[in-house]
C-alpha cells in the first residue's frame, strides 16, 4: 500500500484537500509540517465517514486566491520527499 493519497474534494463552502495516510501515527507530525508550507490557511485532523477509507484523514485548506490544482502538486511532492528519505 502507498504511504499516502491526495484527492481534491468539493465541500458546501470550498475545495479542500484530503491526504489520507496508510500510517495514522504519522497524522499529527504531517498535520504539523503541512501548516508551515506556503499557500496553506489550515490543517485539521478529520474523522473519515466514508466506507474503504482510513479511520481519519488530513484535511488541508488552501489560503484564498490559491490555486488548490497547485497546492496538491506541492503537497504531493513534499509527501513523496518526506517518505523517500523515511525509507532511506
Amino acid at each position: 500500500m502507498l504511504p499516502f493519497r491526495t484527492e481534491i474534494r468539493n465541500s458546501p463552502k470550498e475545495q479542500t484537500l484530503k491526504i489520507y495516510m496508510s500510517d495514522l501515527s504519522l497524522d499529527q507530525t504531517l498535520k504539523v509540517l503541512l501548516e508551515k508550507k506556503e499557500g496553506v490557511r489550515r490543517v485539521e485532523i478529520q474523522d473519515s465517514i466514508s466506507r474503504n477509507r482510513v479511520a481519519e484523514n488530513i484535511t488541508v485548506f488552501a489560503d484564498e486566491g490559491q490555486s488548490l490544482n497547485r497546492l496538491k502538486e506541492k503537497i504531493d511532492a513534499f509527501l513523496n520527499d518526506y517518505f523517500s528519505k523515511r525509507e532511506a
